[in-house]
């Protein structure tokens, strides 16, 4: 009787872990393929956002972030030069919030560049970057609706067919 106790609470310890594993798991896979990300820095997002979406800073580097930045001035082809206070500002946010670099790279400076956003994109086929509607790889809000928010989540994925 009591060896059969012990054989139910062992039982039922083992199940309570099992689904606590589960349930962990499970949320951090649900986390994982959300492609949700915070952009809840309104500097960086008015700044960064009026030329192109705002990319998530977790999407790069501290490193590359610090790249970036520090090229404003000749922000790939393009002077995106800000005052000192808002660049000080940003720079702390993109560092601050930065992906790793074991999963972004260290020296990407486009996030077009990075080895997560190549896996992600890898059945995507050369012609549809060249789309109209498309017109390159950066331009995330072609295909990905919420982008401005942040959310790239394939419930919000149109590609433009033309």
């Amino acid at each position: 009787m009591r060896n059969e106790k012990k054989r139910r609470r062992f039982d039922a310890l083992a199940w309570g872990v099992g689904a606590m594993t589960a349930a962990v798991l499970f949320v951090d896979a649900a986390q994982a393929e959300s492609k949700q990300f915070r952009l809840d820095h309104p500097r960086y997002v008015e700044e960064c956002g009026s030329c192109h979406v705002a990319y998530p800073p977790q999407l790069l580097s501290a490193e590359s972030w610090h790249a970036v930045m520090n090229g404003l001035d000749r922000h790939f082809g393009t002077d995106a030069a800000i005052d000192a206070a808002a660049h000080a500002d940003i720079a702390a946010y993109l560092a601050a919030n930065a992906g790793t670099p074991r999963k972004f790279g260290a020296t990407a400076k486009r996030v077009t560049e990075t080895r997560w956003f190549a896996r992600e994109h890898d059945e995507v086929p050369a012609h549809v970057w060249k789309r109209p509607d498309v017109k390159s790889a950066a331009n995330c809000g072609a295909c990905h609706t919420q982008a401005e928010r942040g959310d790239y989540s394939e419930r919000n994925l149109r590609v433009p067919r033309r």
